[in-house]
């Protein structure tokens, strides 16, 4: 957004080193805080420690939910990331000066590449190319001819769910973010701010809620 200040556009206004350095930014970030919960393990976990594994153990239970046990020990460390990854980045947002890269729409559509051949590679290596795609088909044979070209289509719409939620949905919040500090630049405007944070984190479980059950309904396809 050029109208709105930025500190790294005091260095250069290109729009792929600002999303570039913010990108970088969230990255470094999320890796700072993992390092700072296990700089010091103790038994009886307390701050970022406690917070940390206290998020992991939420999310092995969503996964569990999803995919079971088994699988949900198996993924667990790629869903958190993203969902580490992708909360830090829309927080970002929030702070006057920076900018979100969530709201660029290389970071989300890249994002969503990543999940859609991972989760189809592992689909495909954990049931083998034929039982795989011959889940494609649908339970009635005589509707294979229309079932597999939907499932095709509905599959590749993913990315485009996946980019384009995350993409509006932050995209529209630095924009109304811009909006309140044009309006009340001296006073801290405590309610939008609550809001989008609340709006942050909403966006970034949802996309590693998504990628969880694309993950479990691709390695676990005997249960459908």
């Amino acid at each position: 957004m050029p109208d709105l200040f930025l500190f790294f556009g005091l260095i250069s206004h290109n729009k792929e080193f600002i999303y570039s350095i913010h990108m970088l930014l969230s990255a470094g970030l999320a890796i700072l805080l993992v390092r700072a919960a296990m700089s010091n393990l103790q038994l009886v976990p307390k701050g970022t420690q406690n917070v940390m594994e206290a998020y992991i153990s939420g999310v092995l239970q969503m996964a569990v939910d999803v995919m079971g046990k088994e699988d949900a020990r198996r993924y667990v460390a790629l869903i958190a990331t993203i969902g580490l990854f992708v909360g830090i980045a829309n927080l970002i947002g929030i702070v006057p000066g920076f900018e979100a890269p969530t709201a660029f729409i290389e970071m989300p559509l890249s994002l969503a590449l990543v999940v859609f051949v991972y989760y189809n590679f592992e689909g495909i290596r954990r049931n083998g190319v034929i039982k795989y795609f011959k889940h494609f088909l649908g339970p009635v044979w005589w509707l294979y001819w229309l079932m597999f070209p939907i499932e095709i289509v509905s599959h590749f719409s993913r990315i485009i769910s996946l980019t384009f939620r995350l993409y509006g949905n932050v995209s529209g919040d630095d924009k109304f973010l811009m909006v309140i500090l044009m309006l009340a630049p001296w006073i801290l405007p405590i309610v939008p701010f609550a809001l989008l944070t609340f709006m942050a984190f909403l966006q970034a479980f949802i996309f590693m809620m998504l990628t969880t059950v694309y993950l479990g309904s691709a390695v676990a396809i005997e249960d459908h």
